[in-house]
């Protein structure tokens, strides 16, 4: 990175000092329910425009798109036999409100073949949010859907993590599920497999509301005006139990960090700066911005969503070897780690574009567990953040758009093959599970 100007590295010296991430992050963290479609949305929005502006970036405006808003009431768990108790439990989004009762069948890690392998015909699946080491770690989604197409009436989300914490997340994209699922905690969870295998039963329901609503993104541009250009994101929406610290307030405050230091750089190209609505409730914000957004001037998405939560940077490439060749050269230049992870995935707003065809890079950050951690728990809170980790995957995040953005204007960046991107998916055993979820291409048949 020696070809960075005095005024850029002044930029840089300032960020390690800076405490406009933390006071971003605490603003947001304060409002509590960010949950796309409610009054923490909007206010969440306001306050991301409000800091685009802040850090330079120009023709801040809000572009509003409709969604499926998911309102949850009470929910019960009730063990019916072999003994009487009650759990807690929290419903996931886009439950229906319903009530079911069968018995419980517990189904490991609720991979389909642990699902094939059990009868789940009439029953409460109960899985675990983790999968084995060794293999790709399979999504809530595919988990639940896969259950309820087996014959499942019900579905119970068991936390890895112990601390009486019971996950939330989404079981669609943007539309009502066909069965009510619930998260519980892990201790929950331990005694509901024990209950499975004496012959347990119990009965669940769940009041929720699924209705039309209305989310927005948050646009600006930093750079020059050029034909093509760059799209870096984040989500800054989260689930209505916590504050969403880390999924993904973090996130967004990388790119607010990274877009005060593009706005100081000399670009190659233009770069479009995001702020995502409904990332949660199924990438509603991506997808509309995909949709209106004319994909064959959009040169690469860089996402960031997991960054800044921890130490070492991690680039999804997304089967792209321009991406990676990028994070990787950032990554040895500044000599800071960054793990290049190239299975592709379509549980994050990069998905609606690298479906596409558009070169990506999704940024997180390695805690060096499986899994989420706190996230989607009512433990997503600020204290769990370090702020140094923003700062400096702010500065990351920028070097990163900055080579991308070069490689780009170079011709170095080509978009995906739709064979290969479908080969991807599917070596990676994606396909079972993206199907029961609705989600996979139609046209990769």
């Amino acid at each position: 990175m020696d070809d960075l100007s005095p005024a850029v590295r002044e930029a840089f010296a300032r960020t390690w000092v800076d405490d406009r991430p933390w006071a971003f992050l605490t603003d947001l963290t304060a409002i509590g329910d960010r949950m796309a479609g409610g009054p923490g949305d909007r206010r969440a929005s306001t306050l991301v425009a409000d800091a685009f502006t802040d850090a330079g970036v120009g023709r801040v405006e809000f572009d509003p798109f409709e969604m499926a808003r998911w309102t949850r009431g009470d929910t019960t768990l009730d063990l019916t036999a072999p003994d009487e108790r009650r759990f807690e439990a929290v419903a996931l989004p886009y439950a229906p409100r319903a009530t079911v009762s069968g018995p419980l069948v517990d189904v490991g890690y609720g991979t389909p073949s642990e699902i094939d392998a059990a009868d789940v015909d009439g029953a409460l699946a109960v899985a675990s949010a983790t999968t084995p080491a060794g293999g790709r770690f399979v999504h809530r989604m595919e988990k639940f859907n896969y259950a309820i197409e087996s014959g499942a009436v019900g579905f119970v989300f068991v936390n890895h993590v112990p601390g009486q914490l019971p996950p939330t997340g989404a079981l669609r994209y943007d539309e009502e599920a066909a069965a009510p699922a619930v998260g519980v905690s892990a201790e929950t969870g331990s005694w509901l497999t024990d209950y499975a295998a004496r012959g347990g039963e119990a009965t669940l329901s769940v009041d929720a509301e699924t209705a039309p609503g209305e989310s927005r993104n948050v646009e600006g541009r930093v750079g020059p005006d050029t034909d093509r250009e760059l799209l870096l994101c984040a989500h800054f929406d989260a689930h209505d139990i916590a504050e969403g610290a880390l999924d993904n307030g973090c996130g967004i405050a990388v790119v607010v960090t990274a877009a005060r230091l593009l706005a100081e750089m000399d670009l190659d190209l233009g770069v479009r700066v995001v702020g995502v609505g409904a990332e949660e409730l199924g990438l509603t914000g991506s997808e509309h911005l995909a949709d209106r957004l004319d994909l064959d001037r959009v040169a690469a998405v860089v996402n960031v969503d997991g960054a800044g939560r921890f130490r070492d940077l991690v680039a999804h490439s997304h089967t792209s070897e321009a991406t990676a060749a990028v994070a990787t050269r950032v990554g040895n230049e500044t000599r800071h780690p960054v793990e290049i992870e190239p299975e592709p995935h379509p549980f994050s707003d990069q998905w609606p574009f690298v479906r596409a065809g558009v070169p990506a890079l999704q940024l997180r950050s390695e805690s060096g567990e499986r899994g989420r951690g706190w996230g989607h728990t009512h433990a997503d809170t600020r204290d769990k953040v370090d702020d140094r980790n923003v700062r400096e995957h702010g500065m990351l995040a920028a070097l990163v758009v900055r080579e991308l953005a070069a490689a780009a204007a170079d011709g170095e960046v080509p978009r995906l093959d739709d064979d290969e991107l479908a080969a991807a998916f599917r070596d990676a055993d994606f396909e079972t599970g993206m199907k029961a979820a609705g989600i996979w291409p139609d046209g990769w048949e």
